[in-house]
């Protein structure tokens, strides 16, 4: 009996280890900005679902988090292959900065890429609707919404409106 117990005792053990390293490595917070390496943030975040690379060298990498998720990291890496920093963008901070005029790319590099099944055409305007989901300051789940002229991949317009596939229609609180 007791080597039963040692045996699922020490299992446990290890799915909580992994449970734990798995949730340091999706935000990045197991990384130290200035020290940590481009390979040690691919290593603890994955491979990024975007990257670019910069005239000088430094690299931007996207890191939306779940199928439905309602978090997207940014990790900056200098031309010295070194973690400057990351950020969550999916806030109103960043949303402000999506103004009428951007291309998809520059929409692109402030928010990362907006969840495919909330990517919508619609062919009467001639727009394209780019959306991802975020908890708002209240801790329930919005969409920001951006509209794309379709021929040009311009911004036309930004809005935000709430997500109604709680149960009942209601808004779902975040974390649930």
């Amino acid at each position: 009996m007791d080597g039963v117990f040692l045996t699922w005792r020490r299992r446990l053990i290890v799915v909580s280890a992994l449970l734990v390293s798995a949730c340091a490595g999706y935000s990045g917070s197991n990384l130290t900005p200035g020290v940590s390496t481009l390979p040690e943030v691919v290593a603890s975040m994955g491979h990024p679902a975007m990257a670019w690379t910069n005239p000088d060298g430094s690299e931007q990498l996207a890191y939306p988090r779940g199928p439905g998720g309602t978090q997207t990291f940014m990790a900056y890496i200098g031309a010295d292959r070194r973690l400057q920093r990351i950020e969550q963008v999916l806030d109103t901070a960043h949303f402000a900065r999506i103004q009428p005029g951007m291309s998809q790319d520059e929409v692109l590099r402030v928010l990362g890429p907006s969840g495919s099944i909330w990517t919508q055409f619609y062919s009467r305007s001639n727009q394209l609707a780019w959306s991802w989901l975020f908890c708002n300051d209240w801790n329930v789940q919005e969409f920001f919404d951006v509209m794309f002229d379709a021929s040009s991949g311009i911004v036309v317009s930004t809005g935000q409106h709430p997500n109604l596939m709680g149960l009942d229609g209601i808004q779902p609180y975040c974390g649930q």
